[in-house]
C-alpha cells in the first residue's frame, strides 16, 4: 500500500524562478510530518501541488494513493486542507460554514447534523456555533478552519501555517488539537511552518526546505544530535566585537547569529565557557551577556543553511 504522501522530483516553475527543486517526500501512515523554512522557501509551493492547486512542473507526487496531477479529483476527495490564506465569509455563522461544508462534500443532512456539532465541540466552538464568523478572533477562525477541513473525515489533513499570527494561548490550543487528531484518530498531518518550536513540538520527522530544495531531514531529536555541540553566545560592546569575534573563534567553530553577538560551537560544559570567558577577560573585553544552549532546530537550519530562521527565537 502506497504512503499517505509520496513525491518524486517533484519540480515547481514560475518561469525563470524554480521554486521547488526536485524534492523527494515519503510521509508515513498516522505521522505529523513538518515542512520547515523561512518566507519564499517553497513551502507553501509544495503544499499547493500536493493538494492539487498547482500543477506540478516536473517530478510526480501521490496523495491518499492517487495522483495530484491525472487524479486531481479523487485527491481531493481523501484530503483536508486548511490554508493560512483561507478566506471565510465573515456574514457566515460557524454552523452554517459546517453544514456548507458537510454539502459540498456529499454528506447527507442526517450525518450533518451529527457530525457538525460533534466538530464545534472537537475544536471548542460549540458555544461561538450560532455566532457570525465576523465576530471571532483570528484563533477562533483558525480553529473554524481545521474543523471545515475535517467533515469529510480526510486521510489526510494539510495545515499551511496554521498558527501564524495567533497569540501564545490560541497556538498552544491549536498544538494540543492536532495531536489530539493525530493520537485519536489517527490522520496523517503535513504541517508548514517557520516556527521552530511549533515543529519541535508536533512533528515526528521535519523536512527542512531552503531554496526550493530540501536540505535535511529526519526526526527533531536526531537532526539536533547531529549537529553537535551547544552554541555559546556572548554580547560585548561594539568597540570589542571584532577582537571578541577572534578570540572565540579560536576557541570554537563560528556559528550564526544576530548582529552584535558572537556564536560559536563549544563542547566541554561549564569549564570550557570558564576558558572563553577568561581568554576575554585577558584582553580587556568587556561580557554584557553569556549563554550556552543545546543544539535546537534553529541551530540544525543554521547549520544547514548559514543563516538563521525566521520564528526561531533569540540568536
Amino acid at each position: 500500500m502506497d504512503n499517505p504522501i509520496e513525491a518524486k522530483g517533484l519540480t515547481r516553475v514560475f518561469g525563470d524562478l524554480v521554486a521547488v527543486n526536485s524534492i523527494n517526500l515519503s510521509i508515513n501512515e498516522g505521522e505529523v510530518f513538518g515542512f520547515l523554512g523561512p518566507n519564499g522557501a517553497g513551502k507553501s509551493t509544495a503544499v499547493r501541488m500536493l493538494t492539487t492547486l498547482l500543477k506540478p512542473s516536473g517530478g510526480s507526487a501521490k496523495v491518499a494513493g492517487y495522483d495530484v496531477a491525472s487524479e486531481a479529483s479523487m485527491v481531493r476527495k481523501k484530503i483536508g486542507v486548511a490554508l493560512q490564506d483561507a478566506a471565510i465569509d465573515p456574514l457566515m455563522t460557524g454552523n452554517e460554514l459546517l453544514k456548507l461544508q458537510a454539502v459540498l462534500h456529499g454528506i447527507t443532512r442526517q450525518d450533518a447534523k451529527i457530525r457538525c456539532p460533534e466538530l464545534l465541540e472537537r475544536v471548542g466552538l460549540t458555544a461561538a456555533g450560532d455566532k457570525r464568523v465576523g465576530t471571532y478572533s483570528g484563533g477562533m477562525r483558525r480553529r473554524l478552519d481545521l474543523a471545515l477541513s475535517l467533515v469529510h473525515r480526510p486521510k489526510v489533513l494539510f495545515l499551511d501555517e496554521p498558527t501564524t499570527g495567533l497569540d501564545p494561548t490560541s497556538r498552544v490550543a491549536l498544538w494540543e488539537e492536532v495531536r489530539t487528531l493525530n493520537k485519536e484518530i489517527g490522520t496523517t498531518v503535513f504541517l508548514t511552518t517557520q516556527y521552530l518550536e511549533e515543529a519541535d513540538q508536533l512533528a515526528q520527522r521535519i523536512a527542512i526546505i531552503d531554496n526550493g530544495q530540501i536540505v535535511r531531514e529526519g526526526s527533531p531529536a536526531a537532526l539536533k544530535s547531529d549537529v553537535g555541540a551547544p552554541t555559546l553566545r556572548v554580547d560585548v560592546v561594539d568597540s570589542d566585537f571584532e577582537i571578541a569575534k577572534q578570540v572565540m573563534t579560536e576557541l570554537g567553530e563560528e556559528r550564526p547569529a544576530r548582529k552584535g553577538r558572537i556564536a560559536i560551537g563549544l563542547t566541554g560544559g561549564t569549564r570550557a565557557i570558564t576558558v572563553v570567558l577568561k581568554a576575554l577577560e585577558d584582553q580587556n573585553i568587556e561580557v554584557q551577556h553569556v549563554e550556552l544552549d543545546e543544539p535546537s532546530l534553529d541551530d540544525v537550519f543554521a547549520d544547514a543553511t548559514g543563516r538563521r530562521l525566521e520564528g526561531g527565537g533569540d540568536t
